[in-house]
């Protein structure tokens, strides 16, 4: 999308979204850096790039769409080949219901473009209009898998050892197959939506791996020759010593793909076949979603909202590492980011860049722990702390002391669910009364795989299944039966799901092609106990994890597991999934 300055003033009145002084300002920007008006308005972060293209969709009538780059069938968008697809930035991505087909542009404006597909492509051609970036992205789905790219590159570079050799100058140039590779292997990371990269030495080969949607897939074999020029090129990019290989090292480096901005954290280790490289792949351009698109609803939710509206207090959000505990607080962050609001955090390490909050980056070497972090927060006059995760007794009792004096409080633990994280605080020596006192609300959660619609099937469990759902879920009577189905009627409503009065759920289709799981995305689930008067009567008298559970569930809260059997049952996610997660 590419529209005049006039233009694009216009829809940013219309969006409400820019005052006149912000307006005043940009055309001011605008003179000096000489850039144009809608690019400055996406920097500034004053309206988002899908905002302003969505403006423009409305303005000129033609529908807005985002593609799903991963669900991209090969065939269909090879219909366009790819040097005409990138000229006109153009994607076919789609047929719909009439047969007619689905083609996604930049700019929807370009007459002799339009002209051009709909020779090539004939007159039943739905015209619709993505985000640039989008568009990129889906662009480069045009690359064969990355076992053929890869084998092509690596068959260019010399040698035929399979051993380590030494890294030569040439091996780690901009050009070199080498660099080429590592290139492919984040690219392919990035299209994928790997959360992380695992590039892994063996006796014979060096072993290419990503995690996507929480699960390790591999992805190729290379010789072992490369891995030496591998890391080392990796660590080049990430500002590691590239000559000290006994001892693990930590770094981090950006890159800018199709405008968005992604940030790799790099860890080598040494293990017996060489150096193992893990690198966890963060999209730095993504806004923090809404509660409501985590997948909360329901009482949990006006628990979460209510908490957060509260002076002062700590809420505290429990799962094992990767359950998305980090998401949840920059998401609840977001909400409460405002110009009148001091917001500071501490965090190891800093995942998300939040525009307008003070976030910093623990160092122990250099002394700069969690609590040595948090003590100086606390004379940084903010209203919002989050601390990245309480460790220990220290950092637990200055996290308490600071909720006490007037703050509002946000951290992570590592417990197996909400109410376990309480006794927790007990272990740290916290007094049980200030445990009471401070805490709001704890949030459990766990991150499950979507199920795809068009890969799933829906399906009536039989007797036999249906007595494991009961004994997997705890469900032991009728009034439990009720219960379940009330909740996911009430659901269905929060969710925007297709209503239904049976007892269905949803899996993967059997004999899907290659690369289709029946998945796609992640979701969580999660169970958020309130702390109320009795359950703070509860923590003063030392109660068990088990009784604070039990009395949390008198009161109304679903269980983790039971809101993983409720989405299933909404044909959001699959009952094995829920089992794979939660099971302990």
């Amino acid at each position: 999308m590419r529209v005049s300055d006039a233009f694009v003033e216009q829809l940013l009145k219309k969006s409400g979204k820019v005052t006149d002084q912000q307006l005043a300002d940009l055309r001011e920007q605008e003179k000096n850096e000489k850039k144009p008006l809608q690019d400055l308005a996406v920097s500034s972060s004053l309206i988002s790039e899908a905002e302003l293209t969505k403006a423009y969709a409305e303005e000129i009538d033609v529908p807005f769409v985002e593609i799903d780059t991963k669900a991209l069938s090969k065939e269909l968008l090879h219909l366009v080949p790819e040097r005409i697809a990138r000229q006109y930035r153009a994607v076919l991505y789609g047929v719909d219901k009439n047969g007619n087909k689905q083609l996604a542009m930049a700019d929807p404006d370009d007459v002799q473009a339009i002209s051009f597909l709909q020779k090539q492509l004939g007159s039943d051609l739905r015209i619709y209009v993505a985000t640039q970036s989008n568009i990129l992205t889906a662009l480069d789905q045009y690359r064969g898998n990355i076992g053929t790219e890869i084998s092509k590159v690596v068959s260019e570079s010399d040698g035929d050892g399979d051993g380590d050799e030494e890294v030569s100058e040439e091996d780690l140039a901009e050009d070199s197959p080498i660099a080429q590779t590592v290139n492919l292997i984040i690219e392919y990371a990035v299209n994928s939506g790997a959360s992380d990269i695992h590039i892994e030495p063996r006796e014979k080969f060096v072993q290419i791996r990503y995690r996507i949607d929480g699960v390790l897939r591999e992805a190729n074999k290379l010789p072992k020759r490369t891995l030496a020029a591998m890391v080392s090129r990796i660590k080049i990019l990430s500002g590691l010593k590239i000559d000290e290989r006994r001892v693990p090292q930590d770094g981090r480096f950006k890159l800018n793909m199709n405008g968005r901005i992604f940030a790799f954290r790099v860890s080598t280790l040494p293990v017996s076949d060489g150096e193992k490289v893990v690198m966890r792949v963060l999209d730095e351009s993504s806004d923090p979603l809404t509660l409501e698109k985590l997948g909360f609803w329901g009482l949990a939710l006006e628990h979460i909202q209510s908490a957060i509206k509260q002076p002062h207090g700590m809420i505290l959000v429990t799962g094992p590492t990767g359950s998305g505990k980090s998401t949840t607080l920059h998401s609840v962050l977001n909400i409460l980011n405002r110009p009148d609001i001091n917001i500071s955090t501490v965090e190891d390490p800093v995942e998300y860049r939040l525009e307008g909050v003070n976030q910093t980056q623990t160092n122990n070497t250099a002394g700069m722990t969690f609590a040595n972090g948090l003590r100086a927060l606390l004379r940084q006059d903010p209203n919002v702390i989050m601390v990245g995760e309480i460790r220990d007794g220290e950092t637990a009792g200055l996290a308490v002391q600071a909720a006490l004096t007037g703050h509002l409080v946000f951290s992570t633990l590592h417990t197996n669910n909400a109410a376990t994280c309480l006794p927790r605080l007990l272990d740290m020596s916290i007094e049980p009364f200030l445990i009471a006192s401070t805490v709001r609300v704890v949030i459990g959660q766990r991150l499950v795989r979507r199920l795809v619609p068009e890969e799933c099937e829906q399906y009536t469990p039989d007797d036999k299944e249906r007595k494991e759902i009961e004994r997997a879920f705890s469900i032991k009577t009728n009034e439990d039966w009720k219960r379940v189905l009330e909740l996911a009627s009430e659901a269905q409503t929060a969710f925007d799901r297709p209503k239904t009065s049976k007892l269905t759920f949803w899996r993967p289709k059997k004999d899907l092609g290659e690369g289709h799981t029946g998945y796609r995305g992640r979701m969580g689930i999660y169970e958020v106990l309130s702390v109320s008067t009795e359950i703070q009567k509860m923590i003063v008298a030392n109660a068990t994890s088990e009784q604070i559970q039990s009395e949390a569930v008198k009161e109304g809260m679903a269980t983790m597991q039971l809101d993983g059997l409720i989405k299933a049952m909404l044909g959001m996610t699959s009952i094995e999934e829920i089992l794979r997660v939660t099971r302990e």
